[in-house]
């Protein structure tokens, strides 16, 4: 049997495992906060750093222009604030968009990179060490070396993977997540279950990041009825906060898959949020798998009590809700750019263009 597994990130998760853990912040002097405009103040993990940061005799400087779904003139525009201010850390605190533009900075402030360079994924093997503090439980970036972003050029999105990307340190509070929207947490959950589904039908899936993933679809199936109807209460909300780093720990070996390619460009043309853009053609993916899987598919299923693909795809429509409207032409350029991506390539059975087509119109119209 042959296995490899790397992750090197220390993963800690408490209450207040900010303010308890001052030493996880002692790799500098001067940290740049890589976040958005106010999701870090609104859920006070911002006020938490800085104190610690003021324990330890540090000073920081904060880089807040980070968008949803941040692009790559963001991350040089980051790695700029990062020289200017000399800091040799990155704090991200954030959903998925902050953390994984942290990495690019993290990664641009110590080499000198030219953007096409990036983009076609010549990275150099240091960048400055980072401590990430998710305020979302979906992406599970925390835990992976992976930088993903907005590329204009290509109207999709680009993943950028280097060892030296895994942050040093995942501080994972639940109390963070009190503040999001029910819609957000959500898309978010059903990104992270999509990270899981998608690690098992990977082309690079083996034996320890199934049982990670297997684990993280139990506790993510188990709060569907909340996930649809409402009522998720703190204790349900560490439980998909622990469940979204299980999903990144399982992709951090696996890469996606197909979904994720696809999903893409449901974002980037008609501003579909990531995880809900997973969520719609996940269904559809899974059963298309099936076909040249069973077993695994069955395995999925069975860790969230089903036995049918059916089953899985009307509860991810009732969580999902109402869909997006498509037109046919536009569902057929997206199969053009999915069909060349290379988290298609890494499906554990890679469709062809016009089967890509066929999963988007099954999943859209």
């Amino acid at each position: 049997m042959g296995l490899g597994f790397y992750m090197p990130t220390r993963v800690i998760m408490d209450e207040e495992c900010v303010k308890r853990n001052k030493a996880a912040f002692a790799v500098g002097r001067k940290a740049l906060i890589v976040t958005g405009k106010s999701s870090a103040k609104e859920n006070g993990a911002l006020a938490d750093v800085v104190e610690v940061l003021g324990r330890n005799g540090a000073s920081y400087a904060v880089f807040d222009k980070v968008m949803t779904n941040p692009t790559v003139e963001c991350a040089y525009e980051g790695a700029e604030a990062a020289m200017e201010e000399e800091a040799d850390f990155i704090v991200a605190i954030g959903g998925g968009s902050p953390m994984d533009a942290a990495k690019a900075i993290a990664l641009l402030a110590v080499n000198d990179i030219e953007k096409k360079d990036l983009l076609a994924g010549r990275t150099g093997t240091t960048a400055l060490p980072m401590i990430h503090i998710p305020t979302t439980a979906g992406t599970g970036s925390e835990v992976t070396p992976y930088s993903v972003l907005t590329n204009h050029e290509k109207q999709t999105k680009t993943s950028i993977s280097a060892p030296c990307l895994f942050p040093s340190y995942a501080l994972l509070d639940p109390k963070y997540l009190r503040s999001l929207s029910e819609k957000t947490t959500v898309n978010t959950a059903i990104d992270s279950l999509s990270h899981s589904v998608e690690g098992m039908m990977s082309a690079r899936s083996n034996v320890m990041a199934d049982v990670i993933a297997r684990e993280a679809i139990r506790i993510i199936s188990g709060l569907f009825p909340k996930l649809a109807h409402g009522g998720l209460d703190d204790g349900d909300r560490a439980k998909l906060l622990y469940a979204s780093m299980l999903g990144g720990t399982v992709i951090s070996q696996t890469k996606t898959t197909a979904v994720h390619a696809m999903g893409y460009s449901l974002t980037y043309f008609k501003n579909i949020d990531h995880g809900r853009a997973n969520g719609l053609l996940l269904g559809e993916f899974t059963e298309y798998t099936e076909k040249f899987a069973p077993d695994r598919i069955k395995d999925i299923l069975s860790c969230m009590g089903m036995s049918e693909t059916e089953e899985f795809k009307n509860v991810l429509s009732s969580i999902l809700g109402e869909k997006e409207s498509f037109a046919v032409e536009e569902l057929d350029m997206y199969a053009d750019i999915a069909s060349q991506a290379g988290g298609t390539k890494n499906s554990f059975h890679c469709p062809e263009r016009d089967e890509i087509l066929e999963i988007y119109k099954k999943s859209l119209l």
